[in-house]
């Protein structure tokens, strides 16, 4: 794998660098705020791929306490599939949100499932648990990012920073400090129990991306309404602008993860082998 490192440096650098001249140059300015709205290439894509990271730490979590005990872990299994089935069969019984399609609901369900069992089969052991920490960190790091740019994107659109008590900023706020104390927790406590309780606490932090997520269909607030689903509409050319840097986020976040994975590895191995040869020294005298 580590043959393959430089090859995928060079491509998500080629996709940043063309993904920045569709953002700044290519496409299309908006008609109201002007070039001020570009600044929507970098702040939906980081949140989507937070969103992402953090699904990844709620996976891993839960299967890091579930893994502790087999008949638990089967358990989880079928709870897991059970869901995607009631979610296919949900998707086609009650009517989805307002420009939601059924079978992308259905879909949704199914790639659940998938990546839970994905997860399960590439990271066994401990290995769920080094995944957990390096999704969390590179989510905060989008996170921010997501909490950087709406300031700069709301002063000159709305007049303000920010908007107090409105719904869908304060829950990613909030999202943000769940996961910026889970990463205190995993650097700071020396308890043998640390992995478990940071488990406990990435699944309550994860309950919050729904919220975060559909805040803006169920509630009034200063953030604009959702224009990919929920009714809303987006130009062609913006939405391949889009998706093309949310791309080239993927990939870097991928590149980061990777490298941040293999560091966390050798680095419980290090651990690990000293914890051995300070034993051996103890019985050795």
């Amino acid at each position: 794998m580590k043959r393959w490192f430089p090859i995928l440096g060079i491509v998500t650098l080629a996709l940043l660098s063309y993904a920045l001249y569709e953002a700044l140059v290519a496409a299309p300015t908006e008609r109201t705020m002007g070039d001020v709205q570009r600044i929507f290439y970098y702040h939906v894509p980081s949140a989507w791929t937070a969103f992402l990271l953090f699904f990844l730490n709620f996976v891993a979590s839960i299967q890091y306490l579930v893994r502790r005990k087999p008949g638990v872990d089967r358990i989880a299994n079928w709870i897991v599939l059970g869901i995607a089935v009631a979610i296919c069969i949900g998707a086609y019984v009650v009517p989805p949100p307002a420009g939601v399609e059924r079978s992308a609901v259905a879909t949704t369900g199914l790639a659940v499932a998938a990546i839970y069992f994905l997860v399960r089969k590439l990271f066994p052991g401990d290995r769920a648990d080094i995944l957990a920490v390096v999704t969390a960190e590179v989510g905060v790091v989008f996170c921010t990012i997501v909490l950087i740019t709406g300031p700069l994107w709301a002063r000159p659109v709305w007049g303000i920073w920010w908007a107090p008590g409105d719904i869908r900023l304060t829950s990613t706020l909030v999202l943000w400090l769940i996961y910026i104390a889970y990463l205190m927790l995993r650097k700071f406590s020396s308890s043998g129990n640390t992995a478990v309780i940071a488990a406990v606490l990435a699944v309550f932090g994860a309950l919050d991306v729904p919220l975060v997520y559909f805040s803006i269909w169920f509630f009034r607030t200063q953030h604009p309404q959702p224009v990919i689903g929920g009714g809303g509409s987006i130009d062609p050319r913006m939405m391949q602008v889009l998706l093309i840097n949310w791309v080239a986020f993927l990939f870097f976040a991928y590149l980061v993860s990777w490298s941040r994975y293999r560091l966390e590895v050798i680095k419980r191995e290090v651990e690990r082998a000293q914890g051995m040869q300070e034993l051996m020294e103890t019985r050795a005298r």
